[in-house]
């Protein structure tokens, strides 16, 4: 769910870095406020006030945008309100600024939303590229309509194209990490299908 708000606005890499640029503010300030209050909070509606911190960000954001880019914030539109349902966010509010000093909680939110950006920046440029055959708007591979060459290929700038990009994301680095791939939390013993078959 949160990553959906996100890979919707890579299909072109201007709106993307605004869209980056608001997802990293919210997530270094939201866990700066939630670290400040940290021993104020009590344990059983912690997640209650988390979201409404990061709630508020996500508006004065959002209205922030719509005054002084209205363009990109129009393209956005829904997006922008989304981000409050990024994982990454709520978690790092969670697991690091409920245990963390403001300073050290301001820096890992900043360094996880900048980490993030990284991977939506190179989809969008992926998807903007190959689908318009354009980087920030300025042409780059010359279009046939402009008497050039390549013909965008459409299905870029379609939202299935950002989770297979992602997708190949994690598998290469799966592949190229072993230690990244997660251990399955069940196991078949050997000789359950033994037994299986047995009853039948």
């Amino acid at each position: 769910m949160g990553v959906c708000s996100a890979l919707a606005v890579t299909t072109n890499l201007y709106v993307t870095l605004i869209m980056c640029l608001a997802l990293t503010l919210v997530c270094g300030f939201s866990n700066l406020f939630v670290s400040i209050i940290r021993n104020h909070i009590p344990s059983n509606i912690r997640i209650i006030v988390q979201i409404t911190i990061i709630a508020s960000l996500v508006v004065i954001v959002d209205e922030l945008l719509k005054a002084y880019a209205y363009e990109s914030s129009k393209t956005m539109t829904v997006f922008v309100a989304l981000i409050v349902t990024n994982c990454i966010v709520m978690g790092r509010a969670e697991a690091f600024a409920m245990q963390n000093t403001p300073f050290l909680s301001f820096l890992d939110g900043i360094g996880n939303g900048l980490g993030y950006s990284l991977i939506l920046i190179f989809v969008a440029a992926f998807r903007e590229l190959l689908g318009a055959g354009t980087l920030l708007n300025y042409e780059i591979l010359p279009l046939i309509q402009n008497n050039g060459w390549y013909t965008g290929n459409n299905f870029f700038l379609l939202p299935p194209s950002s989770f297979i990009i992602i997708a190949l994301l994690i598998w290469g680095l799966r592949s190229w990490k072993k230690d990244q791939v997660e251990e399955a939390q069940f196991k078949v013993a050997e000789n359950s299908l033994e037994l299986e078959e047995s009853k039948m």
